[in-house]
């Protein structure tokens, strides 16, 4: 028997499963072994509607620790801010965030509406050309040239 085992550690799966708890359970792993799945912190995002009514209450602070007060309240930090104080000055707060507008957007799509209706119109085409081989291969069969007409077609 290991010295391990006769103090009661043992494997930390037989410890886990001896204490009622599934092998893949965090407890029964043990302290240093890596979690089966990782959490990973997304980003906050904040509106414009939130940060600008954040704006008016700090404005409003005259008292010492109100914006401290505040900034705890809401889970901010001052470097936020700071950051959304400058925004503002500089008017850029509400503008909105991301890619910007593609400025040729318009011509690619006239572009891919023409590409659509060439390839349509070249299908027509070549059924067209098919049509007329057919026509020809008929009239040869027949033996009727196409530039014979006799005059039984017309209608008087």
């Amino acid at each position: 028997m290991k010295v391990d085992q006769v103090r009661g550690w043992g494997n930390s799966e037989e410890a886990g499963e001896e204490a009622g708890m599934p092998a893949s359970s965090p407890a029964a792993r043990g302290p240093h072994c890596a979690p089966e799945t990782e959490v990973k912190a997304q980003r906050r995002q904040f509106s414009t509607a939130y940060k600008l009514r954040v704006l008016k209450e700090a404005d409003a602070c005259k008292k010492t620790g109100e914006i401290v007060a505040l900034l705890r309240r809401e889970g901010l930090y001052y470097s936020h801010l700071s950051k959304w104080r400058k925004l503002r000055r500089l008017d850029t707060l509400e503008r909105m965030r991301g890619r910007k507008p593609d400025p040729d957007a318009e011509l690619k799509q006239r572009i891919r509406e023409l590409e659509h209706e060439n390839e349509r119109l070249q299908g027509k085409l070549r059924q067209a050309a098919k049509i007329i081989e057919v026509q020809k291969k008929v009239s040869e069969i027949l033996g009727v040239s196409p530039d014979e007409t006799d005059g039984s077609d017309k209608i008087s």
